[in-house]
C-alpha cells in the first residue's frame, strides 16, 4: 500500500530530529508492515475513530467504522474500508449499544477491536464479550480494566503498590447524608467523584455540608448518565494542585515503560483546555520517581497495552495518585511528538502478542510538544458552554510548520447536542517551549472555524499569558487569572491603533472594490467615478468612537487613528478568509467574519472577535438622528445558556423563588447544569418539561 512507502530522506529527516540513526529508523519503517490483524472495528466517533484509522492504513490493516444514523457522514466513516450504523443518535443507542456492535464485528468478521477514547473503551463487560467472540480488544485485559476503572479499587492497589494517594474514604459512598458524615471526617474541602468515571464527568468540589449533598447529587446522576453507573466516592481535595500525568506502556510479557509525562493543569469544570509535554515543572529526578511507581502500578495489575497515571502534584513536587485511565487519552499526540513513538501502532502490536520494542534507556525526551482542545464552545459562559451548529467554513492551519491537527470534521459538517463538542486537537511542536508557543499563537490565528461558536479567543490568551509562559500554573489557573469570567483579549492602546487602523483599511478598500465594476458598451450615459484622496471615517470600538482618516496608494493605507499615524499593507484580498497584514512592520493574521451594508463588522484580532462599527463621518452625523434600539428587560426570563436536556424542573407557576434557587437542570454533552433565578419572585409560567429538548436563548421559565 502507498502509505507504507518512507524515503530514505524522509527517514533520515527524522533520525536527525528524534536522535536515531537511519538504519534504525528503516527497521522502525519496517515494523509498519509486521503482521498483526486483517481488520480492525474502531468502536468510536470523531477525530479519534481518524486517527485510529491512519495508523491502520500505515500497518495495511482494514478497518470498519461504527456509526449512528446522524453521523452516516461522517469523516470517520468516509475513511474506513467499511462501515455499519449502530443505532439513532443517542449513545445509548448507539455508541454503547454493544449488541449492535458486536453484530457490526460479526457481519464484518473484524478480528480486533480498538475502542478510542470514552464511551466502550474503559467498559470491561465490552471487553469479556469480545473475548467470548475471540475478538480481541486492543486494550488491556478485563482484570486491569475492572481494577484501575473503578476508582475505590484502584486507590487500594496503589497503595498496595506504594504509589503515594491522596487521604478519603476507600468505599462507595451510600446517599448524601453519609457523604457529608465522610466529608466532615477527612475535613473540607473534599472531591465527589464517580468510581467508574473519568473526562472530568461526575465530578465536584465541595466545600461545605450544603455543597456536599448538591455535589453528591449531581455527580451521581452525571456518573449514571454517561458511565452507567452511579457510585461515588470522596477524597480530600488537594487545593491549587498541578495535575500532571504518565504514559505508561506494557505487553503480555511483563514488560513496562513509562513514556514522560504530560503538563495537564490547565482545565475548565475539570476537564483539560491545554496539555503539554514535557512539564515545565518537574525535575528529572521528579520525573523518575512518578515513572517508576506508575510503572509499579502497571505491574501490579499485569498491564498490558498504552495508559496513563494521573498524580495531583503540589507546590513542592510531592505527588499523589489520582485516577489510572485504561485507555488512549486525548492528549497523547503531545507524548508521540516528543518521543517519536506511535501509541495507537503501540497497543495494535500489545493487542497481537508482541512484546515492546524499546527499553527506558530508548525512550527521549526530544522538543517540546503543546495540544490545545479546539471546542465549539462559548468561553465568554463559564469558559465554555457548548454551542450547536453546522460547520459553513472549516479550514486548518496545517500549512504551517510544527503543526498537527487531530480531527474528525469537515465543512459541512454538524456539531449536535448528542456528543463531545470538541472540534479537533490543535498540537504544535518545536524545538523548546518558546518555539511550540509560538507556533501555536500562529496556528490559533490561522484556524478557519465558521458556523459555531467556539473557545480559539480563550486557549490563544492562555497559551500568552505571563503566569503560563513562566509555568506559574495550577488547575485553578482560568478561575484564577479570570476570576470575573473570560472576557477576551485586552487591548494595549498599541493594539487598540493596529484594530482601528486594519478595520480603517478594509472598509475603505470594500469601498474602493464596490468601485470597480464593468462599464456598460455603448453607455449614453458617462459614468463619473468618485475620487476621494481621504476618507474621513468615525470607527466605534466598545462603546468608545474614534476618528481616523485613511488614504490609500496601492496595496499600502495610511491611516491616521486617533492622531497617531500607522502604515497597513496586504494583498487586500476581501473574499479569502485569512488576510495577512503589516502594520509599520508588525505582522497579523487576520479574519474579517462579517461586513455589513450598515458599517458593522466584525474582526478576529489576536484571538479574539471585536465587532466595530464604521461610518464615514457625513454617514456618522446622519446616523445620530437615528433611534436606538431599547434592551430587553430580562430580569424577570430565564432561558438556556446552551442547546441541551432538561433534566428536571424543581418550580410551577405560583411558585415563590428566591434569588439563586435553583429552577431547573439542563444536561449538555453529559454534564448537567443547575440553572438559578436571577431575582425574587413568583412564578409565572413554565415553558418546558423533564425530557425537552432546548436550544440555547430558548425560553424556560418567566417570573412575575
Amino acid at each position: 500500500m502507498a502509505g507504507l512507502w518512507v524515503s530514505l530522506g524522509s527517514l533520515v529527516a527524522a533520525g536527525r530530529r528524534a536522535r536515531r540513526s537511519p538504519q534504525q529508523l528503516m527497521q522502525s519503517a519496517a515494523l509498519w508492515t509486521l503482521k498483526t490483524f486483517d481488520k480492525i472495528l474502531v468502536a468510536n466517533r470523531g477525530e479519534i475513530a481518524c486517527r485510529v484509522i491512519k495508523t491502520c492504513k500505515k500497518m495495511g490493516i482494514k478497518t470498519v467504522a461504527i456509526h449512528s444514523d446522524v453521523d452516516t457522514s461522517s469523516v470517520h466513516v468516509k475513511m474506513a474500508d467499511e462501515a455499519v450504523c449502530v443505532g439513532p443518535a443517542p449513545t445509548s443507542k448507539s455508541y454503547l449499544n454493544m449488541e449492535a456492535i458486536l453484530e457490526a464485528i460479526r457481519k464484518t468478521k473484524a478480528q480486533a477491536v480498538h475502542p478510542g477514547y470514552g464511551f466502550l473503551s474503559e467498559n470491561k463487560e465490552f471487553a469479556k464479550c469480545l473475548a467470548a467472540e475471540n475478538v480481541i480488544f486492543i486494550g488491556p485485559d478485563t482484570h486491569a480494566i475492572q481494577a484501575m476503572g473503578d476508582k475505590i479499587e484502584s486507590k487500594l492497589l496503589a497503595k498496595k503498590a506504594k504509589v503515594n494517594t491522596i487521604p478519603g474514604f476507600d468505599g462507595v459512598v451510600k446517599d448524601a447524608d453519609e457523604a457529608v458524615r465522610i466529608a466532615r471526617e477527612i475535613g473540607y474541602p473534599v472531591m465527589i467523584k464517580a468510581s467508574a468515571g473519568g473526562g472530568g464527568k461526575g465530578m465536584r468540589i465541595a466545600w461545605d455540608d450544603e455543597e456536599t449533598r448538591d455535589g453528591f447529587r449531581f455527580s451521581s446522576q452525571e456518573a449514571a448518565s454517561s458511565f452507567g453507573d452511579d457510585r461515588l466516592l470522596i477524597e480530600k481535595f488537594i487545593d491549587n494542585p498541578r495535575h500532571i500525568e504518565i504514559q505508561v506502556l506494557g505487553d503480555k510479557h511483563g514488560n513496562a515503560l513509562w513514556l514522560n509525562e504530560r503538563e495537564c493543569s490547565i482545565q475548565r469544570r475539570n476537564q483539560k483546555v491545554v496539555e503539554e509535554a514535557p512539564s515545565i515543572f518537574l525535575d528529572s529526578e521528579t520525573r523518575r520517581a512518578m515513572g517508576e511507581q506508575a510503572v509499579a502500578l502497571a505491574k501490579a495489575v499485569k498491564y498490558s497495552s498504552a495508559g496513563t497515571v494521573e498524580f495531583l502534584v503540589d507546590s513542592k513536587k510531592n505527588f499523589y495518585f489520582l485516577e489510572m485511565n485504561t485507555r488512549l487519552q486525548v492528549e497523547h499526540p503531545v507524548t508521540e511528538c516528543i518521543t517519536g513513538l506511535d501509541l495507537v501502532q503501540e497497543m495494535i502490536r500489545v493487542a497481537k502478542g508482541y512484546p515492546l520494542r524499546h527499553k527506558q534507556a530508548d525512550i527521549p525526551i526530544n522538543g517540546w510538544a503543546v495540544e490545545c482542545r479546539v471546542y465549539a464552545e462559548d468561553p465568554y459562559k463559564s469558559f465554555g458552554l457548548p454551542s450547536i451548529g453546522r460547520l459553513s467554513q472549516y479550514q486548518e492551519p496545517i500549512h504551517l510548520p510544527g503543526v498537527r491537527v487531530d480531527s474528525g470534521i469537515q465543512p459541512g459538517s454538524d456539531i449536535s447536542i448528542y456528543y463531545d463538542p470538541m472540534i479537533s486537537k490543535l498540537i504544535t511542536y518545536g524545538s523548546d517551549r518558546t518555539e511550540a508557543l509560538k507556533r501555536m499563537e500562529d496556528a490559533l490565528d490561522n484556524y478557519v472555524i465558521r458556523g459555531v461558536i467556539h473557545n480559539i479567543a480563550l486557549l490563544r490568551e492562555v497559551i500568552i499569558n505571563s503566569r503560563f509562559i513562566k509555568g506559574d500554573i495550577n488547575t485553578k489557573f482560568l478561575s484564577d487569572v479570570y476570576p470575573d469570567g473570560f472576557k477576551g483579549h485586552k487591548l494595549t492602546e498599541s493594539e487598540r491603533n493596529q484594530l482601528l487602523a486594519i478595520a480603517s483599511s478594509l472598509f475603505v478598500a470594500s469601498q474602493l472594490r464596490a468601485q470597480h465594476f464593468q462599464e456598460p458598451e455603448n453607455s449614453r450615459v458617462p459614468i463619473v467615478k468618485p475620487q476621494v484622496a481621504n476618507w474621513e471615517l468615525s470607527i466605534k470600538l466598545n462603546d468608545e468612537v474614534h476618528t481616523a482618516v485613511a488614504s490609500n496608494n496601492g496595496k499600502t493605507f495610511s491611516v491616521e487613528v486617533d492622531g497617531s499615524k500607522l502604515n497597513v499593507t496586504s494583498t487586500w484580498n476581501l473574499a479569502s478568509p485569512l488576510l495577512s497584514v503589516n502594520v509599520d512592520g508588525t505582522q497579523r493574521t487576520i479574519q474579517c467574519l462579517s461586513r455589513e451594508a450598515g458599517g458593522n463588522m466584525s474582526i478576529q484580532f489576536l484571538g479574539t472577535v471585536y465587532k466595530v462599527h464604521i461610518l464615514t463621518k457625513l454617514a456618522a452625523e446622519l446616523n445620530k438622528f437615528m433611534l436606538e434600539k431599547v434592551a430587553e428587560d430580562t430580569s424577570s426570563t430565564l432561558r438556556s445558556p446552551m442547546p441541551g436536556l432538561v433534566v428536571a424542573i424543581s418550580v410551577k407557576p405560583g411558585d415563590m423563588v428566591s434569588e439563586g434557587q435553583e429552577i431547573c437542570v439542563i444536561e449538555a454533552m453529559k454534564m448537567q447544569n443547575s440553572m438559578t433565578a436571577g431575582k425574587t419572585g413568583k412564578v409565572k409560567s413554565v415553558h418546558c418539561k423533564a425530557g425537552d429538548t432546548v436550544g440555547e436563548g430558548d425560553l424556560l421559565v418567566e417570573l412575575q
